[in-house]
């Protein structure tokens, strides 16, 4: 449906204006969506690949838990003594404008925090294990984040775009049609009334 403006020539002038802006806006967020779309699969491709080392990991520390709790019983009390890590950091990149979590994790080679005398290498297989896990888990969040962020944009972006395609580029090609419309049709009745004025003055002379 056009809009209601006044049919004059600046009107037209602004309205194509207009036109050309919104589908350069449209372009823009077309490309835009496109991108994180490619960023979106790239990044899940990504999270598949780390949830399967994270389960093979896993297997490995749990058989190994498994293996030493057979030969120490329980043994909770010496995972007391392994200190919690509290070297992770959560910083930021742009994609296109949206802020991406980088998620990162000081990276040391494990050390036994408890007495070797009462242990096992099976328990230490464990917990070599367990702690290459934790950085996986830091580097699997960022990218599950990622995908979260990346799809909530995308929708964004979408329905954007479709405001831009559907609503505002037909309603200012309705109004251009429009305008040139009555333009065209106020034209020629001024011609017409020009050759009346032109033969009543022949007629008279």
């Amino acid at each position: 449906m056009a809009q209601k403006v006044f049919p004059t020539k600046s009107n037209l002038i602004n309205t194509k204006r207009s036109l050309e802006l919104t589908r350069t806006g449209w372009e823009f967020l077309d490309k835009k969506r496109n991108i994180l779309a490619r960023e979106m699969l790239e990044t899940i491709e990504k999270a598949k690949d780390i949830q399967k080392e994270i389960g093979s990991i896993y297997k490995d520390a749990f058989d190994a838990m498994q293996k030493a709790s057979i030969s120490l019983g329980v043994f909770g009390d010496m995972t007391l003594s392994v200190p919690v890590d509290n070297s992770i950091e959560v910083d930021y990149r742009s994609v296109m404008g949206i802020e991406i979590p980088t998620v990162k994790i000081d990276k040391t080679e494990p050390e036994p925090f408890y007495g070797l005398n009462y242990t096992c290498s099976s328990l230490d297989e464990a917990y070599i294990r367990f702690n290459e896990v934790k950085y996986l888990i830091a580097r699997l969040a960022e990218i599950e984040n990622s995908v979260y962020r990346l799809a909530d944009a995308i929708k964004k972006t979408q329905k954007r775009a479709n405001a831009l395609q559907n609503i505002m580029i037909p309603r200012f090609e309705e109004t251009i049609k429009y305008i040139t419309e009555v333009l065209d049709e106020k034209e020629r009745e001024d011609f017409s009334r020009l050759k009346v004025v032109k033969g009543q003055k022949t007629n008279e002379n």
